[in-house]
């Protein structure tokens, strides 16, 4: 694969996009699989080499793995609990959840720490303190988590933070244990409530999942099911954006628009036309006239950071002054330096990302620091 994209700008799109399977539902939703007891299949699964890596670590666990097309069918029947220390760890952080998973059905997990995209510190205390409560012992020897329990009892966990990885990784666990788990200020992401859709079908007993607070009595055994993944609302809202930015008439298929609430109030107090048919959007870029707003982001339901990086090329085409504050990861401002050499007039001044607009946009040589930098600069 090409790590170069070569850009002719100046030509408006049209056409139609279907929205792939949600990713961070996908990295999550194929660890889970493990903990049932006869094959499980899933549907939408997008083509992303994340679901390669963890096809990669189930092979290792001895897991029977078959793809085709958007379909992934996982056999753990014969599954053997290995320590997780090749290179496919490092290929993405989610792969962080085969802890829970690992942990909930065989008390015992040896993982290297996990890798991804750098957008500042993302540490795992908070999963830890979770497997903690439910009575794993955790220790770090020779660069792996070495985590390991006689048995699994259902606490109440209180989380510091609403971490999806955290509220995911804890059900993982929990699910399996002896008695109720409650999660406290759980995570509330559309993903988070796909993963417990699919344990329930396993046969887990989960409560509650989309407010902040999750309740899980534990059971003995889980089973095999079919499941089909939410539409992605990132890819969703990066092709709303970029319609709305550089479109004359795009249709976004497969979308669910409750998912993109906080995205689709910001774009249409910025004047951009759209309408909702059934499970798709049309958005209309002929509007010349945007409006200056000012984006915050926030956990779900608010304003999502990963896409504060593909809003803000939109947001330079907008008349006025106006600025972007990432409450999750105010690291994530590498884009900014290579929009102003495409001629942008944005900084980063005290924390917050402060545009002024319209800007017209120049071709140039520019570097993608991560995923949804690369969105951005496309």
């Amino acid at each position: 694969m090409s790590e170069i994209i070569a850009i002719e700008g100046g030509h408006k799109l049209n056409g139609t996009v279907e929205i792939s399977g949600a990713k961070n539902a996908t990295v999550a939703l194929i660890p889970a699989i493990i903990l049932a007891d006869s094959p499980v299949t899933i549907y939408g699964v997008p083509e992303i080499s994340d679901v390669d890596a963890l096809a990669v670590l189930l092979e290792e666990l001895n897991c029977t793995v078959l793809r085709s097309h958007d379909s992934l069918i996982v056999d753990p029947s014969r599954m053997e609990n290995v320590p997780l220390v090749s290179d496919a760890v490092d290929k993405l952080r989610a792969s962080y959840y085969l802890m829970g998973a690992l942990l909930g059905k065989c008390k015992k997990v040896v993982m290297k720490a996990p890798g991804g995209c750098f957008l500042g510190p993302r540490p795992i205390d908070l999963h830890i303190k979770g497997f903690e409560a439910l009575g794993a012992k955790v220790e770090f020897v020779d660069g792996a988590h070495v985590i390991t329990a006689d048995r699994l009892v259902g606490a109440k966990i209180y989380l510091d933070f609403a971490s999806v990885g955290a509220t995911i990784n804890i059900l993982l666990a929990a699910v399996k244990a002896e008695g109720k788990t409650v999660i406290e200020n759980a995570a509330k992401e559309p993903e988070i409530i796909d993963v417990v859709n699919l344990l329930t079908k396993m046969g887990a007993k989960i409560r509650g999942a989309g407010t902040d607070t999750i309740t899980i009595e534990g059971v003995e055994h889980l089973k095999g099911c079919t499941h089909e993944i939410i539409p992605d609302r990132i890819e969703a809202g990066t092709f709303l954006i970029m319609a709305a930015a550089a479109g004359e008439r795009v249709i976004i298929q497969n979308i669910i628009p409750q998912h993109l609430e906080s995205l689709i109030s910001k774009l249409k107090e910025m004047g951009v036309k759209m309408e909702n048919v059934g499970d798709s959007i049309i958005v209309y870029g002929d509007n010349k006239n945007f409006n200056a707003v000012d984006v915050r982001t926030q956990v779900y339901p608010g304003f999502a950071t990963d896409l504060q990086q593909p809003m803000t090329p939109l947001l330079l085409k907008a008349s006025g002054r106006g600025k972007i504050i990432d409450t999750i990861y105010e690291k994530r401002v590498n884009h900014v330096p290579e929009l102003a050499r495409m001629g942008a007039d944005i900084q980063v001044l005290g924390g917050q990302i402060v545009y002024n607009g319209p800007t017209q946009l120049s071709g140039a040589p520019v570097k993608a620091s991560d995923l949804r930098a690369g969105a951005a600069l496309v």
